[in-house]
């Protein structure tokens, strides 16, 4: 029993680090694109930094969605 709930522990500890780092890489890819396609404005304004965390959020929930229905998630109790 206690080695299962070490097991959900490290599973969601492991789950949390990832959807952390797929955050960061929506919020930077978002930024990259603001910062460096041609014909935009070349400068980071409010609305690129809420839609950069928009982008971050949708990515973090996709990848959260996706994991979901392949069943990698741990069985519930």
């Amino acid at each position: 029993m206690i080695g299962q709930q070490q097991e959900r522990e490290r599973f969601e500890k492991a789950r949390r680090s990832v959807e952390i780092a797929v955050f960061v890489a929506g919020v930077v890819a978002a930024f990259a694109f603001f910062a460096f396609f041609p014909g935009l404005p070349h400068v980071i304004d409010w609305g690129a930094i809420v839609v950069s965390l928009l982008v971050g959020a949708l990515a973090r929930w996709a990848w959260r969605r996706w994991t979901d229905r392949d069943g990698r998630r741990s069985p519930r109790p």
